[in-house]
């Protein structure tokens, strides 16, 4: 049942990092596709995975909104400039079917989502990458139900390197008491100031290790990001 007087509060939480091991399954992936590679001889792309240059990827607004397969094509042309349709067809398949073998909710994700439900909150994902790719993760993961709306930098044409989308989000559901929760500084937390929201930041993932210039708080868990938006409210109330 809802709390009463928390009814007009909104929380946006990101997806990969935040809610599921995105990085680790596709570190796992990779670590997969190594000997992979290497029987058939795709020497650079190994080198590309072990030297970590896909980190120049990181800043580039594009990729945040394509599919998974349209960035692998890339990079995959990019270092096989000569690579057939069928080969990298076969490529992409592969890797589609390992990462989603790799991919699991973090344990803390569903009671993190169930109480935030419970207080009467609405609840909006924010997150970066394809329509595809992200609505398949939703429902392999089985989360699509939580959300009171979800927001994908591939469907809007804005990245969340952007406050585009973070403001989208509050006008829909235009809430003063506004958190925002997320594993990224320059996306989430930098998204989440833009709205004048309370930023929590997860530590873990790909970015776990990074400093945080915009984050009101800074937690280990998405169950440390529960109660700070507990916390945060009884002192408002």
């Amino acid at each position: 049942m809802p709390v009463e007087g928390l009814v007009n509060m909104l929380v946006l939480v990101d997806l990969d990092d935040t809610l599921c091991n995105t990085w680790d399954a596709g570190k796992r992936t990779m670590l997969r596709l190594i000997p992979i590679l290497i029987r058939r001889r795709k020497l650079k792309a190994f080198f590309y995975i072990a030297t970590a240059r896909y980190r120049e990827l990181e800043q580039s607004k594009e990729l945040h909104m394509m599919d998974f397969d349209k960035i692998l094509e890339r990079v995959l042309s990019k270092v096989y400039s000569d690579i057939s349709p069928a080969d990298l067809e076969e490529m992409v398949n592969l890797v589609d079917r390992i990462f989603f073998s790799e991919l699991r909710l973090f344990p803390d994700a569903v009671p993190f989502l169930e109480g935030v439900k419970s207080m009467g909150a609405k609840l909006v994902l924010i997150t970066d990458s394809s329509s595809k790719w992200q609505r398949k993760k939703l429902e392999y993961l089985g989360i699509r139900s939580y959300f009171d709306g979800v927001i994908i930098s591939g469907e809007t044409g804005h990245s969340k390197l952007e406050p585009h989308n973070f403001r989208l989000a509050k006008r829909m559901f235009p809430d003063d008491e506004v958190y925002v929760v997320g594993d990224r500084d320059d996306t989430d937390m930098a998204g989440g100031k833009a709205i004048n929201a309370t930023t929590i930041m997860v530590r873990r993932g790909y970015f776990g290790g990074r400093h945080s210039r915009h984050a009101d708080y800074t937690v280990g868990s998405l169950l440390g990001a529960l109660e700070v938006i507990r916390r945060e409210h009884q002192k408002r109330a």
